[in-house]
């Protein structure tokens, strides 16, 4: 059977974009399909799903550098131009099945990465590739383009009535 690679989106002000994506990649994983996952924002601490993925043998790299703030925003920048330029490379590198850009919405949101460059990774696509794009405001234009787009919503959290976020939950 020829696969047909697709377009991806989780977006929404709900929990669980990341949640869902990983959980994509464990299915694909477990199908033998060759899976990366490249997260734009979140910083080099360690969590519950580096810890599981890594026990799996799903490979992972954290480029952010956490939080953006005013005062890290330069730096911010700079790591977000990076982790495009890698996600171009392994995009066109043939080497895997399934990319997953995890938090890629929030660098464009937060002005790290513009949306031609976003849209140019669906543009150099190889055609049996699957790309999933994670995190809130997803751009329209993104949204044309993807096939499958969920967005999550928010009913109620923990958060609202003072819970911290918790380790195996959140984290």
């Amino acid at each position: 059977m020829d696969r047909h690679g697709l377009v991806i989106v989780h977006t929404g002000d709900g929990k669980g974009k990341t949640t869902a994506a990983l959980g994509l990649a464990i299915r694909a994983f477990g199908a033998g399909l060759k899976v990366l996952i490249l997260q734009f924002i979140k910083s080099k601490k360690i969590s519950g799903e580096l810890n599981a993925l890594a026990q799996l043998g799903i490979e992972i790299r954290r480029l952010g550098l956490g939080f953006v703030t005013k005062e890290n925003f330069d730096e911010q920048k700079k790591s977000a131009r990076a982790a495009i330029e890698l996600a171009r490379t392994e995009i066109l590198s043939g080497a895997w099945d399934l990319i997953i850009l995890d938090e890629i919405n929030y660098a464009v949101k937060f002005g790290l990465v513009d949306t031609a460059e976003l849209l140019s990774l669906i543009e150099i696509r190889p055609p049996e590739l699957h790309l999933v794009f994670t995190g809130r405001n997803a751009l329209p234009e993104l949204i044309d383009v993807a096939d499958l787009v969920t967005e999550m919503k928010l009913v109620k959290h923990p958060f609202q009535k003072g819970i911290a976020a918790q380790s195996g939950i959140e984290f």
